[in-house]
């Protein structure tokens, strides 16, 4: 494996100073991550804006739609949002945006929750051109090719590595 040259640390920085320029910032949004690594971004990101409600997480196993692909995650825990979803303004953290399925179980996942007034879909990568679903960030920190195989590990330090193709092949 080939570690990428990421400086996580300055992503987290920029996507900060991206959320801080939403207009949602005025109506104390809610903040939801992706378990595992949507959940550790979304933690130094929550720490940065010093937002005042806890932290929400969410694990999207059982609402996959590609069990058949992928199975079932042997580690599934418990989501926990621990305020009510009904008319609040969500950002949505995802490590990496790849197919767009993850989004769409999460998504799934809070409007049983309840019906948010928005949701920001905040992505620290976006591996583009790999779409399923027709699902855009609107906050991402990097863009890379859809054929960069990315491994995000954590909580910390937070860093991103890469497979090259020529490693996956041999």
């Amino acid at each position: 494996m080939t570690e990428l040259n990421i400086n996580t640390d300055a992503l987290i920085t920029e996507i900060v100073q991206k959320i801080q320029a939403l207009t949602i910032m005025q109506h104390a949004p809610k903040m939801i991550g992706i378990r595992t690594g949507g959940e550790w971004v979304a933690q130094q990101l929550h720490q940065h804006l010093d937002l005042p409600d806890a932290l929400g997480v969410i694990d999207i196993s059982f609402y996959r739609d590609d069990f058949s692909k992928i199975g079932l995650n042997p580690t599934t825990k418990p989501s926990d949002i621990p305020w009510a979803v009904d008319d609040q303004h969500i950002i949505l953290v995802d490590d990496v945006l790849y197919t767009g399925r993850t989004t769409r179980a999460a998504l799934n996942e809070i409007f049983d929750y309840g019906r948010p007034a928005s949701v920001t879909l905040v992505a620290l990568l976006d591996r583009k051109g790999c779409r399923e679903l027709p699902f855009q960030a609107d906050i991402i920190g990097l863009a890379l090719e859809c054929s960069q195989t990315i491994k995000l590990t954590g909580p910390t330090p937070l860093k991103v590595t890469i497979v090259e193709q020529s490693e996956e092949r041999a």
